[in-house]
């Protein structure tokens, strides 16, 4: 199976081509947020070094959400457009998964981690099992502190993963002390390349249309619209002017 992977859903843009098992070629930046800009263009770039074309895809399998607005929405467009434009199968991994696909010790939980302000994250958390990050505490956007007094390690090695972990060092060595482990700098990357071979083994999605980004809180158009039209039911947060 001839694979598209990708995850802009922050910082980091990465992109991976894949035949099977076989990692064709990949690329992971790390230094600007223009992936609208960025993304198409490595794409293709990747397809023809690697001299496949479009047409040669059957999966794409992007990461989508939660994190940065903005780049959720250019992975999960991106990935439905190929998807439904090529005929081929669409899939969709959470971009907190696609983080803990980096850490392999068997057993071990996996935090990962994303800002998001005033001490609020983005975060889940997985236990390694037969080599996979199986979710054990669903993904959330929750005040920090409230999300550990969630977790028993039942002292289990805890591996906090992400560029953003270590804003959070102390409160987590609060928590589970030695058992905490900060990875490196590469394994706190999304990986493109460990995204499309979880992905092959993944059920596609059956309504490609229907396919949205994991927000996990709502967009700021979502909350003016609650805020203006309280008690109601949101069937459109669109205002329209006439």
């Amino acid at each position: 199976m001839k694979v598209l992977s990708l995850d802009t859903s922050n910082r980091q843009l990465t992109v991976a081509i894949l035949d099977d098992d076989q990692i064709l070629a990949t690329e992971t930046t790390t230094v600007h947020q223009k992936h609208a800009e960025y993304l198409l263009p490595i794409v293709d770039e990747l397809m023809t070094k690697v001299d496949l074309t479009p047409s040669d895809l059957q999966r794409v399998v992007v990461a989508d959400g939660p994190g940065s607005y903005t780049g959720i929405r250019i992975a999960t467009a991106t990935a439905k457009t190929l998807a439904y434009t090529l005929g081929i199968e669409l899939v969709g991994v959470s971009s907190l998964q696609t983080l803990a696909l980096n850490i392999k010790q068997e057993g071990s939980l996996v935090m990962p981690i994303f800002d998001a302000r005033n001490n609020n994250v983005f975060s889940g958390l997985y236990e390694i099992k037969n080599g996979v990050p199986e979710n054990i505490l669903e993904d959330c956007h929750t005040d920090f502190d409230k999300w550990l007094d969630r977790i028993d390690s039942k002292d289990k090695t805890v591996y906090a993963v992400g560029t953003d972990a270590p804003h959070f060092e102390d409160a987590l060595k609060n928590k589970f002390g030695d058992k905490v482990i900060f990875t490196d700098s590469f394994d706190n990357l999304p990986q493109a390349a460990r995204l499309g071979l979880y992905g092959q083994n993944l059920s596609p999605v059956e309504d490609i249309h229907a396919f949205v980004p994991r927000y996990l809180r709502l967009t700021k158009a979502e909350a003016d619209w609650k805020q203006n039209h309280p008690g109601e039911e949101v069937t459109s947060y669109v205002e329209k002017v006439n």
